[in-house]
């Protein structure tokens, strides 16, 4: 279900059933010939300012998502909900998707959503870690990234304390300062990466179970995918069987 086309659809609607009883019914109920407002009208007069304004926010601005996987944990969990930027990197049409200001470029490190290459419905939520153009090299053994012949600095930071199978680690891409993880027991899959023009390379914070770009079914993500870069975490919930809201992280930037 496209909820994008959905919500352009309603909009639609609304508006063109308030703009027909503004021109044409409006005029003959106050001449005496048109009774009462229909019910009809009095919704769509109601909710098209809503609905355009939801459409213009979540177009334009900023879109709620959820996390539903742990592939970027430390940085973000299960059950985060977060904002994403959607004009950082230049304002598109809703729907179609078609660039229509240009405003910026992702840079390495940012945290981004972008729609999955082989099936567009699909929202996935990676890091920026290689732009277009770049080499990129992941020793799966050490956990090093290497980045157009430049070593990426990482420090290991001693056990997750979430789950004893993992480290943690800081890494630093560009500007970005972020944590990652490390399974003690299996490695995520490495290799050197030649990043096409017009495309950029994802990886999972949770480095050894991320379904990435370094894997044949998400690959080089282009330009035109990307949603947006995540911002800040508006909720993060437990479901009740789990505690319920992660009180902490409700306001966090995200890093």
């Amino acid at each position: 279900m496209d909820f994008a086309l959905i919500l352009v659809v309603a909009t639609a609607v609304c508006g063109l059933v308030w703009l027909a009883d503004i021109l044409l019914l409006r005029p003959r109920r106050r001449a005496g010939k048109g009774g009462n407002e229909p019910i009809v009208v009095e919704y769509a007069r109601s909710f098209f300012p809503v609905l355009l304004l939801v459409l213009l926010l979540r177009s334009f601005l900023f879109e709620p998502f959820r996390i539903p996987s742990g592939s970027m944990m430390p940085t973000l969990l299960d059950g985060d909900f977060i904002f994403v930027n959607k004009f950082v990197y230049g304002l598109r049409l809703p729907v179609l998707n078609d660039k229509i200001v240009a405003i910026g470029e992702p840079e390495r490190g940012d945290v981004v959503v972008f729609r999955l290459p082989r099936d567009p419905s699909i929202n996935y939520i990676k890091r920026v870690v290689g732009l277009p153009g770049d080499t990129v090299e992941y020793d799966e053994q050490a956990r090093q990234l290497t980045i157009n012949g430049e070593i990426m600095a990482i420090e290991n930071n001693g056990e997750y304390p979430e789950d004893p199978a993992y480290d943690m680690a800081i890494e630093v891409l560009g500007e970005r300062v972020h944590d990652v993880l490390w399974n003690r027991f299996r490695s995520g899959r490495g290799g050197v990466y030649h990043v096409p023009e017009g495309h950029y390379l994802m990886m999972g914070d949770n480095r050894d179970n991320s379904e990435d770009s370094r894997y044949e079914v998400v690959g080089f993500v282009p330009e035109e995918n990307l949603v947006g870069r995540a911002s800040r975490i508006w909720l993060s919930w437990r479901w009740p069987s789990q505690g319920g809201p992660r009180w902490s992280r409700i306001g966090k930037s995200v890093q």
